[in-house]
């Protein structure tokens, strides 16, 4: 176990018999890229399949929350493969020669071939690339498929029998996400497309489209020559996008101009934007859209220019969470811990010695002890709810909207040889006050599902209602609740709901301006939770 300061950051035409299917097989271990289209097993290396398979599962079966057992997880897979063809049918069992695995298609038999035993990683990754090209040889469907459409389906059939947030991308989607969570290659644009033709929305500040000159509204028209009129969002950014050095040419229309104008620029590494900043009255709001590499660094850089401009006019921060799906975990630590001068900020829990942590603040403040309002709504999940719950138990912060969407769960990453990725569920989260939130959510003080009177009428109902609240949030934060109807109850005194419109900002106004009036919502879960810090 370790302790981490603030500071770091898923149709049969014949049968194959096991001698033939043996002959295949010892053929392909030796060309695997030979085209075996007499056997109907064109274009499928046994080699790469296996070595794909092989990181799959072992990866699965040592790092899922749960124990699970290789066997098991290679049997789901290769059930996988009846999402490509759904006449293909498994079966593990015992005929009295030890543990048998047979395929079949609309009932008739394929092959039979002995099960490895159940932690054997590299004998059930022979078998699945075995009788992947079993079912290739006998299905038309499987033989239309593509490697990576294998893998897919291989994979999801693994997945799918988890939970629901651990799941497969291939190469393709998997560098996608890559990108929205460490950057990309990019000019730092956003679009959106018009008549066909994409036209720039926003330029981040200082990349290479503001130093090029480029402004909002200016029509792309062309990538390096290629015209974009037409084409898709992802084809778009993939012309876009690039290494990081390499120069690209645009060609665009700026509206009022008659002629198209060209512009060369190097890409650079992008973050996608995350926070947006707005000050009224003194008063800092922040809407944080999700969490990556960039996100702890864009809040502190706009917290620290906030609190130079406005000096000791600065009245207090709100962080807007509604709607944050949430992101990277020790990015959402690092938020914490610029609000935090000491204390835990969150545990996490899991059967793999490395996905055991505790994250602790590292000591500083950047909002300067001003009072401080987390707005929540069903929508807000993952990281967003570690940074909700430790300012709540950590007393530096009210929180207000509806329980939020309760996934105190942490993926990591598995990269595989094929470039794809399993993001898999290897521990919970549990809460500075000693709570595990997953199922439950992050509750606010102030709640405000179905509120349909002002601000202030909200505010004066729930300080009235200190009791009941105060027995919620125990009743919250005991550490072993299991009990499903329990925590079901517990969620409806404040139900999960979406929350977009101006009421929360409301209330959260209020409470900055009024510290007699904060001080009483932020100590109503002060005396509720134990000290587990």
């Amino acid at each position: 176990m370790s302790a981490h300061r603030g500071t770091f950051r898923g149709h049969a035409t014949g049968f194959i018999g096991p001698a033939v299917l043996l002959t295949l097989l010892l053929t392909a271990a030796c060309a695997p890229s030979r085209d075996y289209s007499a056997g109907g097993v064109a274009d499928f290396s046994k080699i790469q399949a296996t070595e794909v398979f092989a990181a799959g599962y072992s990866g699965v079966s040592e790092k899922y929350i749960d124990r699970i057992s290789v066997g098991e997880i290679a049997i789901e897979g290769i059930r996988g493969l009846a999402a490509i063809d759904p006449d293909l049918s498994v079966v593990r069992e015992d005929l009295g020669q030890g543990p048998m695995v047979t395929l079949s298609a609309a009932g008739r038999r394929l092959v039979r071939l002995p099960a490895p035993g159940d932690d054997d990683v590299d004998g059930w990754a022979n078998l699945t690339a075995d009788i992947s090209m079993a079912a290739r040889n006998a299905s038309e469907d499987l033989r239309a498929a593509d490697m990576e459409t294998i893998y897919e389906a291989v994979f999801d059939g693994v997945l799918s029998n988890l939970d629901i947030f651990s799941r497969y991308a291939g190469a393709e989607e998997a560098r996608f996400n890559r990108g929205k969570r460490e950057g990309f290659g990019g000019i730092g644009i956003r679009y959106r497309i018009k008549e066909g033709i994409p036209v720039l929305t926003d330029i981040q500040p200082q990349t290479p489209a503001e130093r090029a000159g480029l402004r909002k509204g200016d029509q792309l028209t062309h990538a390096d020559g290629v015209a974009l009129k037409n084409l898709d969002r992802r084809e778009i950014s993939k012309k876009l996008r690039g290494p990081t050095h390499t120069r690209i040419e645009l060609t665009f229309v700026r509206p009022g101009q008659s002629e198209p104008m060209t512009v060369a620029m190097d890409r650079a590494h992008i973050f996608p934007v995350t926070i947006t900043k707005k000050i009224d009255d003194g008063i800092v709001y922040l809407k944080l859209k999700s969490f990556n590499q960039d996100t702890a660094r864009s809040l502190a850089e706009k917290l620290e220019n906030a609190s130079q401009t406005l000096g000791e006019d600065m009245k207090g921060l709100v962080l807007d969470l509604r709607g944050n799906p949430g992101g990277l975990l020790k990015q959402s630590v690092k938020v914490a811990d610029l609000l935090l001068t000491q204390g835990r900020i969150i545990s996490t829990r899991g059967r793999h010695e490395d996905s055991i942590h505790r994250y602790e603040a590292g000591g500083r403040d950047l909002a300067h002890g001003l009072p401080v309002v987390v707005l929540v709504d069903g929508k807000s999940a993952s990281a967003a709810e570690i940074v909700a719950a430790a300012l709540q138990d950590r007393d530096r912060a009210v929180v207000i909207g509806t329980s939020s969407f309760g996934k105190g769960s942490v993926q990591t990453v598995l990269r595989l040889p094929n470039d794809g990725e399993i993001t898999l569920t290897w521990s919970r989260l549990v809460a500075p006050s000693g709570y595990i939130f997953h199922g439950l959510g992050i509750r606010p003080v102030i709640c405000t599902s179905g509120a349909k009177e002002a601000a202030q009428e909200v505010i004066r109902k729930a300080l009235n209602n200190r009791s009941e609240t105060e027995a919620t949030f125990v009743a919250w934060r005991k550490p072993g609740l299991q009990d499903e109807d329990k925590r079901a109850r517990l969620r409806a005194s404040c139900p999960s709901r979406r929350r977009t419109d101006d009421l929360d900002n409301q209330i959260a106004r209020q409470l900055i301006n009024n510290p007699a009036l904060y001080a009483r919502a932020l100590t109503i879960t002060s005396a509720t939770h134990e000290a587990r810090y």
